[in-house]
């Protein structure tokens, strides 16, 4: 019964999780034998002013995103 977490920055589209959830699923059941409805997959989304990387906000890394940059 696997459990996965994605953990991103906010702002991904609901039709763009709906590809990833079918895309991890699918790799589950291949490689683990798993059947599709054991599968969880949970999203953790978080602003860029609370995650950093190497010391620096992805904030200030990369400033705010727009819709276009989840396209």
């Amino acid at each position: 019964m696997p459990f996965i977490t994605i953990k991103l920055d906010k702002g991904r589209s609901v039709e763009t999780k709906r590809n990833v959830v079918a895309a991890v699923t699918d790799a589950i059941v291949r490689t683990l034998g798993s059947k599709p409805e054991w599968i969880t997959v949970v999203f953790e989304e978080y602003d860029r002013e609370n995650w950093s990387i190497g010391g620096a906000l992805q904030l200030d890394r990369h400033g705010p995103l727009k819709p276009e940059d989840y396209a």
